[in-house]
């Protein structure tokens, strides 16, 4: 069984961010001569998650609201009571860079999504439905992120 495999790779802004990797990963597909089998797209970071959802606009803030209410930016309030996240006590983690962010917010935004999706290839073309997009979640940008694409079958 063919594989092929490619890195993608993405200049990400600020803040959540939703890329639309649909166009890329299929650019990719008509590049090689698999035309039935399946894609494997893979984040290859803590702080980015991997989704098949709608690109639009509005639906992209709506989420980007509902992850911010999620894992706040800073501190999380549980209750009444405010928790400041572990993870942000760089000076008590070993081996930090001096550019190192408080990014746990990220983290737990990332681990409540996924890092990879497989998505089936007929006839040639990822057998997404009308409006699914493959999409990159960047929640603790700006950063170069890679994305790992593996497509196999016959």
């Amino acid at each position: 069984m063919p594989i092929a495999h490619t890195i993608l790779e993405v200049e990400t802004q600020p803040g959540i961010q939703l890329y639309n990797l649909t166009p890329q990963i299929q650019a990719f597909i008509d590049s090689t001569a698999i035309a039935q089998g399946q894609a494997l797209v893979f984040s290859r970071h803590t702080t980015t998650a991997l989704a098949i959802n709608e690109d639009e606009p509005r639906l992209a803030k709506d989420i980007q609201v509902y992850l911010q209410k999620l894992a706040p930016e800073g501190e999380l309030a549980i209750g009444e009571q405010r928790h400041r996240y572990w993870h942000n006590d760089l000076h008590l983690r070993p081996n930090i860079p001096p550019d190192e962010p408080e990014n746990a917010h990220a983290h737990l935004m990332a681990i409540t999504l996924s890092t990879s999706e497989v998505i089936p290839i007929i006839d040639g073309r990822l057998a997404l439905g009308t409006y699914q997009s493959v999409l990159l979640f960047e929640l603790d940008g700006p950063r170069k992120r890679t994305v790992l694409l593996q497509v196999s079958g016959e």
